[in-house]
């Protein structure tokens, strides 16, 4: 049966301190969301502490993430708590019975009932990722341009909004921006952000609490849904099925959608040609691996945020030119130096960077062959490899083996004496007017340029 403050006793002022605690460590959003609704129901038992949620979705997530912590908290309070019950409200009592009345000690002395609330959709947003903080270029130009449109207030232009790329090159950054910007322009926007991961476990835990309704109308509703890594679901029939009709949904109501995933829609092995189709009808975007000049200015801006570190440009340079794909490594291998140095008290110089990073140096370093620049240079300019090492002097040969021998240069530790050789016993000299004459024609010609960058871009991966 319900009982009042005065019946509670111990248990009660446990209660409100406990959650106390509570709203302090999760914070008020999380704490309203998940904890709040929960109530302290009396059985008789000494020994047993009983709480109550308002729906079996809620209950199932409190107790995967929140058991062990109350029943610490109860157990510091009150020794002689055993065990720690978390029940759904309409299960506490029998069905022929009306359903017991309920105390929520933190708001009331008087019984209450509270309505169900579901959790409103506040996603846990990381504040590093903003779009001030995102360093743009050519590469991941469209995405970013892309992600600042559908984050603006008022009707979206496009939705869904697909971005892939390569692990580590701001995906994750461009959503959480997404969400960060939305929430900025539009406070009482309703934003959720989940793994397709997670979004698959919510789904199945949902179909076990028989509780799939919450899970549904919570994402359905949502004014901006991102779901990221959706390579994940594949495979994943039901799982497939309801996240069809959840983007169907948020579509149809003219919502904004972002999906992220490591490749295009068409190139999702083992998701369904319906889901890839309909993430296809909106913007799809890509973001290319960056390349040296974009790590640079990467790195410079990260440490921006590095308020006293002292970094010398040469170990910038070692930085952006070893780790090559992978911005998160990349920013990662310059905490891990800043870090190390302040820890030993060491100045920052080559040596260091080489001896705290000797393994991801060694990891990242991509070794390149002057045969693999010949082959991927004759094959982009439609060449033979015989061509590059011939005599000839035409201009549509000329120009890609001088490109071929600027990439030697630039991608292999050979001596400009054996680059020569390599290319028909030519002299060191013609090496390096080659290499002289790219520099400068990728400050002039776009073509010749872009033509280096893809280059770069399929030999460094």
């Amino acid at each position: 049966m319900g009982f009042d403050v005065d019946q509670l006793g111990d248990a009660a002022r446990a209660w409100g301190t406990v959650r106390g605690h509570l709203r302090e460590s999760a914070g008020a959003r999380l704490f309203d969301q998940w904890l709040k609704p929960m109530e302290l129901i009396d059985d008789g038992a000494d020994d047993t502490i009983r709480l109550a949620l308002p729906s079996a979705f809620m209950t199932n997530w409190v107790r995967n993430h929140y058991a062990d912590r109350l029943a610490a908290e109860f157990r510091a309070i009150l020794p002689d708590v055993r065990s720690v019950s978390i029940e759904t409200r309409a299960a506490t009592a029998p069905a022929a019975a009306p359903a017991p009345t309920v105390l929520s000690v933190a708001t009331s002395a008087a019984p209450v009932a509270v309505k169900p609330v579901e959790p409103s959709a506040r996603p846990p947003l990381d504040p590093r990722f903003t779009f001030d903080r995102f360093v743009v270029d050519a590469s991941n130009k469209v995405a970013f341009n892309a992600a600042k449109a559908l984050a603006a207030p008022g009707a979206p232009r496009f939705s869904p909004l697909f971005l892939h790329s390569g692990t580590g090159q701001g995906k994750t950054h461009l959503m959480h921006a997404v969400g960060a910007a939305y929430l900025e322009a539009v406070p009482d926007a309703r934003v959720i952000l989940m793994s397709a991961e997670r979004f698959m476990f919510e789904f199945v835990s949902a179909m076990r609490a028989k509780d799939t309704h919450a899970f549904k109308m919570r994402l359905r509703s949502a004014d901006l849904l991102m779901i990221d890594d959706l390579q994940f679901i594949a495979g994943k029939d039901a799982t497939q099925e309801e996240f069809f009709h959840t983007i169907n949904e948020v579509m149809a109501a003219n919502q904004r959608l972002v999906v992220c995933a490591d490749r295009c829609p068409q190139s999702l092995d083992g998701v369904e040609a319906r889901i890839t189709s309909r993430l296809s009808v909106g913007l799809v975007a890509d973001i290319k691996a960056p390349d040296l000049p974009l790590r640079q200015a990467i790195l410079q801006r990260k440490l921006v945020d590095m308020p006293g570190a002292s970094v010398p440009g040469e170990v910038l340079d070692l930085l952006a030119g070893r780790i090559t794909q992978s911005i998160r490594d990349l920013e990662g291998a310059l905490g891990r130096i800043v870090a190390y140095a302040q820890l030993t008290g060491d100045s920052v110089d080559l040596d260091f960077a080489v001896a705290t990073l000797g393994d991801v140096l060694r990891g990242a370093e991509r070794r390149v062959t002057i045969d693999e620049i010949q082959k991927a240079v004759s094959a982009h300019f439609e060449l033979k490899p015989v061509d590059l090492v011939s005599a000839r002097r035409a201009v549509v040969v000329a120009r890609p083996r001088q490109i071929a021998m600027y990439l030697a240069k630039r991608l292999t530790t050979r001596s400009l004496p054996e680059i020569g050789r390599k290319f028909g016993g030519r002299d060191h000299s013609t090496v390096i007017h080659a290499v002289r004459r790219i520099e400068a024609l990728r400050d002039t010609d776009r073509e010749i340029d872009g033509a280096v960058r893809i280059l770069l871009r399929e030999l460094e991966g």
